[in-house]
Parts: C-alpha cells; structure tokens; sequence
C-alpha cells in the first residue's frame, strides 16, 4: 500500500491528510460489569451504536480529503509476516498468569491460527471456555470458564495513545495502565513489518520509560509540549525531549504538569489546538498549568529552565505574541461537567476547523463564536471509554502550516 501523502506531522492543526483509527470490534463485547473497571472503561457501551457512531467520524473525515487506515487491517496484513506472527505470539505469551504449560498449550494454538484469527484473539482475547479443557494446565483448571487466559483490548479504539507521529518518526509509546500495555506492542509491530512503512523510522518502543501519546502535543513546528501526570512519567518525558533533539526533531520541549486524576488522564483532556495560535482548554486549569521549558545545550545537555504559566511558555516558545484561550463551557460546572465529556478533546483537521462531540453544547459554541469551525459528531457510546475525538485518531500525515 503505497502511501498517497509522506508520513509526518510537524503540527496540531496543519490539514490533516492520513489518519489511524480503530473501528471498535468485539473487543468492546468482551466487557462486563466484573471487568470494566480493570478494562478502564466508565460503562458498558452499546457497541452497535459505538460502530454507528465511529463509522460516522469516518465518514466525516473522508468527506474531508482524509485517507483512513484502520489499525485492525493493518494488524491482520503485518500479521502474514512469519516474524511478525512469532513476535505478536511471543508478547503475549509473557503473561505471568499463564504458567508454563498453558503458555506452551496457547502458543501452539495461536501459531496455528491464519493472520485474520490470530488478530481477532490478539484484539478481542480469549476466554478459557474457548480452549480444550484438556490443556493439562493447573492455571487454566482453576480458572473460571469465562475467565481471561489473553485478555482483551478495548481501548485500541483509542489509537492517539499507542503512537505518535514527531515530524516523520512514528514514536511508539509505552502505556502506563496494564490493560493497556500489549495495545503499543502490536503497534510497533504495524509500524515495523507493515509494507507502508518499509521506511519509516521508529523512536521510543513499547519498552521504554511510560510516554503516551495523548500527552504529546505539536505546538508548532520543532515544539512539543508533554503532560506529565497520571500516565506519562517524567523519565518518558526526558526521553522524549532527548531523543527529539538528537534527532533534531524539535528544539523545545514543554514538561507540562498535570494532575494525577482519571478526569484529567492526559494532557489532552484539558487543552487541545483548534488553531495556530489558538488552544480550546479547561478553564479550571488553565490559569494554574505551569509548564518547564527543556532545551539543548551545544554539548548535547538538557537546559531545564524554572516553572512558568503554561500560557506563557507555550507563546514563546511558538515565536507568538499570545496563546489565544477558548475556554470549555460558560461556567465552572458546565466546564466540569463538558470537560469529563470530552469537551477539549477536539481534533482539527485543518486550522479554524475541528471535529467535537455534539453534546458539548456550550464548548462548542464558544468555539465557533472564536472563529473555529466546528462539526459535530454523535459520540453517547464512544465516550463510554473516556476519550474523544482526538484520542480516537493517530495522525500519520499532516501538511506544513
């Protein structure tokens, strides 16, 4: 599949050009009220609905100009790769919960199954009344029959999180939550054995120190600000910074502060650009966000310059006069309550124009009174996961402002 645009992004809001999404799959069927907590979901969405409502994003940004790749095509097309199979398999046999003879048991399993099932086992996982009862495993005879043996991802509808593009580096992440760490491994898979990005050129890895990509924000071209909070570490954000410099990716890094709190899991969850010099943000926050600028010195260092408002740093970094503000909603609770909707969670697909959930009513009329087109989507079953449009789309390609 050879690309239609370059890979790279460089921006928020430059127009968008190719996007990964996830159409939410029986992944999504896989939760229930036992597991939906640990699966970091608020509640058990209607998943007809939810593939209503996501196929409508799609089509959205197709009537836009924006190819869509969908992660599970791409997963199942990496997974007729020999190498990429065993890898995909040997990931997720280091489960410690299995014990050795289960492990032996479902790797044979696995390896025998063509490149479509394997995926949908790899998404969807795998239940023990789904496997013989004759595995001769102590593991899988004290287990319950409805009991996980390979758990399932629900949230690869949220394909922000997993990879994030830094100019033309797909950076693959590494997810903080357990239910969520083998979503980044089978990422790195698409991006190291998927024929479209023969060469593209990965940093970071699933490995490595917690970074995760709704924390990473291109302020403008060579800026990158990071949330640091519940999710991304300080020592991913350092590794970030350092490997964006070497690589001359970026020539300022922002460490931006956030609590560490589900309601504000991601630095995206509280502020996202609609512009190029405009920012739609939580407003319970914004006047006390502080941010720590990071350079490079001429030996290669970091320069960690003292705690200033995030505003602030943010405009000088970008070579601006000010970062234009749109707060969510019009009052403190309105906010709250738009915030945890997702009210800042907004994706732009060109500058002055973004894509919201309808049902922030108030944040979106203040965005469009700024200037900011706005088009609504329908998102009562997708939220249930704690995500909006922004978390639901991995920019791939991106024009330059």
């Amino acid at each position: 599949m050879a690309p239609l645009f370059p890979h790279g992004v460089r921006s928020e809001v430059g127009r968008l050009r190719t996007v990964m999404l996830h159409r939410p799959g029986n992944e999504l069927r896989r939760l229930t009220p036992r597991n939906n907590d640990a699966l970091l979901f608020d509640g058990l969405p209607w998943v007809d609905r939810a593939q209503a409502e996501h196929d409508a994003f799609a089509d959205v940004l197709r009537a836009r100009g924006v190819e869509v790749l969908y992660l599970s095509e791409m997963l199942i097309a990496t997974l007729a790769d020999p190498d990429a199979r065993q890898a995909a398999i040997d990931h997720t046999m280091t489960d410690l919960r299995l014990g050795d003879t289960l492990r032996r048991y479902l790797s044979d399993l696995l390896a025998d199954q063509g490149p479509d099932e394997l995926a949908e086992i790899l998404m969807a996982g795998l239940r023990n009344d789904e496997v013989s009862q004759d595995t001769g495993s102590l593991v899988a005879a004290l287990h319950a029959p409805d009991d996980f043996l390979i758990d399932p991802l629900p949230n690869l509808l949220f394909t922000r999180d997993s990879s994030v593009w830094v100019g033309d580096r797909a950076t693959v992440t590494a997810l903080a939550m357990p239910a969520r760490r083998r979503e980044t491994q089978l990422t790195e898979l698409i991006y190291q054995f998927h024929p479209r990005f023969a060469a593209t050129e990965r940093i970071h890895g699933w490995d490595k120190e917690l970074l995760e990509g709704g924390d990473v924000l291109a302020l403008a071209e060579g800026v990158l600000a990071v949330g640091v909070g519940e999710r991304t570490r300080p020592a991913g954000a350092e590794r970030l910074a350092r490997t964006a410099f070497d690589e001359g990716l970026a020539h300022t890094v922002l460490a931006v502060p956030i609590d560490q709190d589900r309601a504000t899991m991601h630095l995206d969850t509280i502020c996202t650009m609609v512009d190029a010099d405009a920012v739609v943000m939580y407003p319970n926050v914004a006047h006390r966000l502080t941010a720590v600028t990071i350079k490079p010195d001429e030996d290669g260092d970091l320069v960690i310059e003292p705690p200033e408002p995030f505003v602030e740093a943010a405009a000088r970094a970008m070579g601006i006069d000010q970062l234009r503000l749109i707060d969510t909603g019009l009052d403190p609770v309105t906010a709250e309550r738009e915030q945890w909707d997702d009210g800042n969670n907004t994706l732009a697909i060109e500058p002055r124009v973004a894509i919201a959930y309808e049902r922030n009513v108030e944040t979106n009329e203040r965005l469009a009174a700024a200037g900011i087109e706005v088009i609504a989507i329908a998102g009562s079953e997708l939220g249930s996961g704690r995500g909006g449009p922004r978390c639901m789309s991995c920019p791939i390609s991106r024009d330059a402002l």
